[in-house]
């Protein structure tokens, strides 16, 4: 056995969910998901695979229909028809139905699938688009995963070969009932998982030779500035990198470069004790060199004869060395403080196992491996087929420093959730070539805050690095308001990650999942759903230089929503163009939307279950959200959650309510400070209760926006806000025009006339007609209108 931690596997379905033949097997693992196996020699596949780990699914409705020559199988949506021959487009078929018993479509064996795009293994050199593979949504109605090439993993943690030659085929015939489809998929591959909360933080990363008294100085000048980072990803400059040649490249290595890091355990100590998790790049290919410390105790492990061939060659197929590998090279780094490993692989898809890729290889027994203890595991690692989502995170790639690559990257990451990819982490910023640009990284770093992994990086140009310092006003306030947001989110987040564990939805899927049969949901390919609060579309294009504003085109989904950070008010079911300055980007969040927010008003770099929360509240409808924490670290596969549920009723009597928190009450502090944000709610009486008795709070009103104070919580008492109306209130639309002519580059004169224009008491119709016949800049237009057309 490899590792200790063996990958939990239900290989064998139900008998009564099998339909069988001499050279056929039919698995019928739900009413819209079917196995299709045909083998001439009658052999069957019933060990896991790279792909599938589980088939023992409750056995579903069907019926059978059979005769000598044909087979029908039926169930609530599917209808399959086969004339019990080899497979053929002739003889195999399905016929697709919606929820409703509709028709969607006929799918005839061999024919290719029409679906909505997956993802691609890397970003590698790419400035822009990618072509990307198949996932499992279509519009059409099916999808397939063929599955009959992977290899096999046995109950000895190991993988064998396919010895037969079959067809093993997964149909997914879910319309466009797209949660569903991925709920189902996480069942037969396994659930994305748990991932630590300091990933939800910031990350540090560079491909940069720092020394350890660099690295620090530069920690500290994080810390001196209020720009919190809870990850410091050390780049391959760690080991050494000047080999003799004869031994090749100096990309993989093992050692630690001493000249740089004189005490690797004293600098990881270092950095844990300022809440810092420590990530090393790895380059494997070459394998372990004669100039390796490890190198003795590798090769008297594989049995290596030093005089006739001194290499130790990577292999990851041979499973002395895959042992060897993990137990002598990486471990006595673990144990002197490495979290966990940034796995960068490049060097192709073979190995001695036909079929077989090191990079999946490489993902899954590290993984396993670093839960071997107990250890919530993680790695950083390039995508290696379906079935990867089993080994979070992804590294994208070292994409090109351009508009075009950022304008790319919401889009690929949010469809990467078709292939049940959730967890993509790119190089924010721009990697290499390209431009500096101050507000292309600004508008970067911005997407990185709402996306699922925020990991800035940049390449060895002394000129690239991403330090906020290093761009001009009002760039660099700006890089830094946002990446202390990211950590503010970080309660938010987390209770998305166990969401995304626990209940197969990623954090970051496009618009169509709750909006399948709306065209425009399907149209806006850079707009997202954030967790079950948030919509946003970043904005992935330069500035008007006149108006200072950027624009994205964007399709509002049905429902009222508000601007998380202008508190602006839109009604759904709408395209529309958002013009944002270079301080915000559109995140809308639906009306009644609650967002539990670390408060970090006494500054801190720590991801840790926080002393004092902020809960930025959108008034206007009744919804609940349920905030989870763990004991941050919790042991693998062994959980103790606290639940926090906060309230907003809107029905009656306006009432916020911050329940007594459920589950385990260690997990939390005991006593916490709340800070209540209702945003558009205008002043009133309000009445605060702890454990139904009154209590004295400081309530404010600041910027059309209600704060209340709550301090000294203990979380098991109820907490009430009771407001007095039921109303909300925007900030003044004239303010907000003002503000925005105030800021566009143009003449005086003309201002003031579209001031005073706007400021006359007009129909909306009359008064867009009255500013379209002046002309106006196409921008300063779209941003009018938006503003002036926003109220719900």
């Amino acid at each position: 056995m490899i590792t200790k931690e063996k990958l939990t596997t239900n290989p064998i379905a139900p008998s009564s969910s099998i339909v069988q033949g001499n050279t056929y097997r039919i698995t019928v693992l739900t009413s819209r998901l079917f196995r299709l196996e045909y083998s001439k020699d009658g052999r069957f596949q019933d060990l896991p695979t790279q792909i599938v780990i589980n088939r023992d699914f409750d056995t579903p409705e069907f019926e059978v229909y059979e005769t000598e020559q044909s087979l029908e199988i039926i169930t609530a949506e599917l209808h399959l028809t086969y004339d019990k021959k080899e497979f053929s487009g002739n003889g195999l078929s399905i016929h697709v139905m919606d929820k409703q018993g509709k028709h969607m479509s006929y799918w005839h064996y061999g024919q290719k699938t029409k679906n909505l795009g997956g993802t691609a293994r890397t970003l590698d050199d790419v400035n822009g688009p990618v072509a990307i593979e198949g996932g499992l949504m279509s519009k059409e109605g099916y999808s397939i995963i063929d599955d009959s090439k992977s290899v096999s993993i046995t109950s000895d943690n190991w993988i064998k070969p396919r010895m037969e030659e079959a067809t093993d085929l997964y149909f997914f015939g879910y319309g466009r009932d797209y949660w569903q489809a991925l709920k189902d998929f996480y069942q037969l591959t396994g659930p994305t998982p748990l991932l630590p909360r300091y990933t939800l933080g910031n990350w540090w990363s560079r491909y940069h030779p720092y020394s350890e008294t660099d690295y620090k100085e530069l920690m500290n000048k994080f810390q001196d500035n209020k720009v919190p980072f809870s990850v410091a990803v050390i780049d391959m400059d760690w080991h050494l990198t000047s080999i003799d040649p004869k031994y090749g490249s100096g990309w993989t290595g093992y050692t630690w470069n001493r000249e740089l890091f004189p005490e690797p355990a004293e600098f990881m100590k270092w950095l844990h004790d300022r809440n810092m998790k420590v990530t090393l790049n790895v380059h494997p290919a070459d394998g372990i060199r004669p100039s390796e410390e490890m190198y003795a105790q590798m090769a008297e492990a594989m049995g290596v004869n030093n005089g006739r061939n001194p290499m130790i060659p990577f292999d990851i197929t041979n499973a002395e060395f895959a042992k060897a590998y993990l137990e002598v090279v990486h471990h006595p780094n673990e144990e002197a403080g490495v979290d966990f490993w940034w796995i960068d692989w490049q060097q192709g898809t073979n190995t001695k196992v036909e079929g077989l890729d090191p990079l999946w290889m490489l993902n899954h027994y590290h993984y396993l491996d670093q839960a071997r203890d107990g250890k919530r595991p993680l790695i950083l690692s390039r995508y290696a087929g379906v079935g990867s989502h089993r080994y979070p995170i992804g590294f994208s790639g070292d994409t090109h420093a351009t508009w075009e690559s950022l304008d790319f990257q919401p889009y690929f990451t949010a469809n990467a959730s078709n292939i049940g990819y959730g967890w993509w982490s790119h190089d924010i910023g721009g990697h290499m070539l390209g431009i500096k640009d101050d507000e292309m990284v600004t508008r970067w770093i911005q997407f990185g805050v709402f996306s699922p992994i925020n990991r800035l990086h940049s390449s060895d140009n002394i000129f690239s690095g991403k330090e906020p310092w290093n761009y001009a006003q009002p760039y660099e306030a700006v890089i830094g308001t946002f990446l202390n947001l990211r950590h503010q989110l970080v309660p938010y987040l987390y209770s998305m990650n166990k969401r995304s564990h626990e209940e197969g939805k990623p954090i970051m899927v496009p618009l169509y999942y709750d909006n399948p049969w709306n065209q425009e949901a399907y149209e806006y390919n850079n707009e997202y759903l954030f967790g079950t609060e948030m919509l946003v579309a970043p904005i992935t294009k330069p500035i008007d230089k006149a108006t200072q504003l950027a624009s994205v085109a964007a399709w509002i989904p049905e429902g009222d929503w508000i601007d998380f950070f202008t508190g602006e008010m839109y009604s759904g079911n709408t395209r529309t163009t958002l013009y944002r300055g270079i301080s915000e980007i559109p995140v809308l969040v639906k009306q009644g939307g609650i967002i539990p927010l670390s408060d970090l008003t006494d500054y801190t770099n720590s991801t840790e279950n926080p002393k004092q929360l902020e809960l930025r509240v959108f008034a206007g409808a009744s919804n609940s959200f349920t905030m989870w924490e763990d004991c941050n670290e919790e042991k693998y596969n062994q959980k103790s959650w606290l639940a926090t549920t906060f309230t907003l009723n809107w029905e009656e009597t306006p009432t916020f309510t911050i329940h007594a928190a459920e589950g385990n009450l260690a997990v939390s502090p005991e006593i916490r400070d709340y800070k209540v944000k209702m945003v558009n709610v205008p002043r009133q009486s309000v009445k605060v209760t702890v454990d139904d008795h009154e209590i004295a709070a400081d309530v404010k009103w600041d910027n059309h926006c209600l704060k209340v104070s709550i301090p000294n919580v203990i979380n098991t008492q109820l907490v009430r806000i009771t407001l007095e109306i039921d109303v909300i209130e925007q900030k003044n639309k004239l303010e907000r025009v003002y503000d925005l002519l105030n800021k566009t580059q143009m003449e005086y004169a003309l201002k003031l006339e579209l001031y005073h224009l706007i400021k006359q008491d007009r129909s909306f119709s009359k008064l867009i007609r009255d500013l379209e016949s002046r002309q106006l800049p196409k921008e300063l237009f779209g941003a009018l209108c938006e503003l002036l057309g926003s109220d719900l």
